[in-house]
C-alpha cells in the first residue's frame, strides 16, 4: 500500500512536470521571437518594433472618423469614416487606404492622392471619433481584463492597474504582446522581478494602445494543483518503509 501511494504521488509529479515543461516551451518560443526581432530577420514592420519608445502615435483605425480640410481649395472640405477594410471614400479622387497610418501619414497619403487634381493642395487632418487607448492584462494578475490606457503607462505601472501580482506570478518572465497590422505577435520577454530588486526601471517599457501584457504561472504553482492540500501545513510527510 506504501508503495502504491509513493508511486500515485510520482505519476502526479510527473504529469506537473509536463504541464511545467508546456509552459516553459511557450516561453522559450517568446524568447526566440525576442532573438529573431533584435537580429533583424522579423518580418514586423519597423515601426512597431519600437518597445521602449514613449510617445507612440496613434494610427488610423476602421470605425474611426475626421475631417479634411483644404486651406485653398475649402469646396472639398469633408469629414470621412474608416470603413471596415480600411478605406475612406474621398471627394474627387475615390477611395484610399489609410488605417495603419498616423494621421501625419494620413495627412501625405490625402496631399497624394489630391495631387492629380489639385496644384499643390494644403491639406489638414484632425481626428474627430476614434478608437479610445487601451490595454489587456492577463494571466497571473489580481484583476484581468482591459484597462483605459490615459497618458503615459508603463508595464510595471499596468501591472499595478491591474491588480498586482499573485503568489502563483511569475515576476521574471512577463510577456508583452504588441499589435501589428498582420495581427498579435509575441513581442518580447521582460524581467519585473530584477527590475525590482535593483531599483532599476529604465528597461520598464511605456505600453502603446492595444498591447496586452501576459503574466505566466510560477514554479510552485504548475505543482501545488496536483499535491494533496491547499496550503504548505497540510502537507503530509511520506512513509518511508
Amino acid at each position: 500500500m506504501k508503495m502504491q501511494k509513493m508511486m500515485g504521488v510520482l505519476a502526479v509529479l510527473i504529469i506537473a512536470a509536463g504541464a511545467a515543461f508546456a509552459q516553459d516551451h511557450i516561453l522559450a518560443e517568446a524568447a526566440r521571437t525576442e532573438e529573431t526581432t533584435a537580429a533583424g530577420t522579423s518580418t514586423t514592420p519597423a515601426a512597431d518594433k519600437e518597445f521602449r519608445s514613449r510617445f507612440p502615435r496613434y494610427k488610423i483605425e476602421a470605425g474611426d472618423s475626421f475631417d479634411v480640410s483644404f486651406e485653398l481649395n475649402p469646396e472639398f472640405n469633408q469629414t470621412v469614416s474608416v470603413q471596415p477594410d480600411g478605406f475612406i471614400s474621398l471627394r474627387g479622387v475615390g477611395d484610399i487606404q489609410v488605417a495603419g497610418e498616423t494621421v501625419p501619414e494620413v495627412t501625405e497619403t490625402i496631399k497624394t492622392a489630391y495631387s492629380k487634381i489639385l496644384n499643390a493642395p494644403m491639406v489638414s487632418v484632425v481626428l474627430k471619433d476614434f478608437q479610445k487607448p487601451f490595454f489587456i492584462a492577463d494571466g497571473q494578475v489580481g484583476h484581468p481584463g482591459k484597462y483605459d490606457l490615459r497618458g503615459e503607462v508603463t508595464l510595471t505601472e499596468a501591472i499595478a492597474m491591474a491588480g498586482g501580482f499573485l503568489d502563483t506570478s511569475k515576476h521574471s518572465k512577463v510577456l508583452l504582446y504588441r499589435k501589428a497590422s498582420q495581427g498579435w505577435y509575441a513581442a518580447e520577454v521582460f524581467d519585473i522581478k530584477k527590475m525590482e530588486k535593483q531599483g532599476n526601471l529604465k528597461e520598464d517599457p511605456t505600453l502603446h494602445a492595444g498591447d496586452m501584457l501576459f503574466v505566466p504561472k510560477n514554479a510552485f504553482s504548475k505543482y501545488r494543483a496536483f499535491i494533496p492540500g491547499s496550503s504548505f501545513g497540510a502537507f503530509v510527510p511520506l512513509e518511508l518503509p
